[in-house]
């Protein structure tokens, strides 16, 4: 497994970062990087939910691993070239007085072959970017900003 994590600290409550991660069909609103968003299960909230998304010409479906209100949101993505065997991203939130700083791990498992971990570490390079895109989305869009 190979993981990155990128870190930014929001100058908003915990519960501010919260509420936009957990409108999870609502990606799209905040996330440059993401063309469209919508739930795909009929619960809204919690472990199992599922959403889709379009990101230029590729198609995701995303499900909620991992649910802790105000705190941690995790899920695992499908959809990815046949070379990945799984992807899990997880946003963590840590309250630091009038500003939160959020943290968001990728980790992608592309086999354990030499061959396989040269490709995991070139994706999770690509996702990293990524990962900066999505924080910096989530900061403007809490703040009252657009991306």
């Amino acid at each position: 497994m190979t993981e990155t994590t990128t870190t930014l600290a929001i100058p908003v409550a915990a519960a501010e970062v919260w509420d936009a991660l957990a409108d999870f069909g609502e990606i799209a609103r905040w996330a440059p990087n993401v063309d469209h968003s919508c739930l795909l299960s009929p619960q809204t909230e919690g472990v199992g939910t599922v959403r889709r998304i379009q990101a230029g010409r590729r198609t995701l479906v995303e499900r909620v691993v991992e649910w802790q209100p105000g705190e941690r949101l995790g899920y695992d993505i499908e959809g990815l070239p046949a070379m990945v065997r799984s992807l899990q991203s997880t946003w963590h939130l840590d309250e630091r007085g009038p500003r939160t700083v959020v943290s968001l791990t990728t980790a992608i498992d592309a086999g354990s072959r030499p061959p396989q971990k040269l490709i995991a570490k070139a994706l999770i390079r690509q996702l990293s970017k990524v990962s900066y895109q999505m924080l910096d989305g989530l900061d403007l869009h809490v703040r009252g900003s657009t991306p």
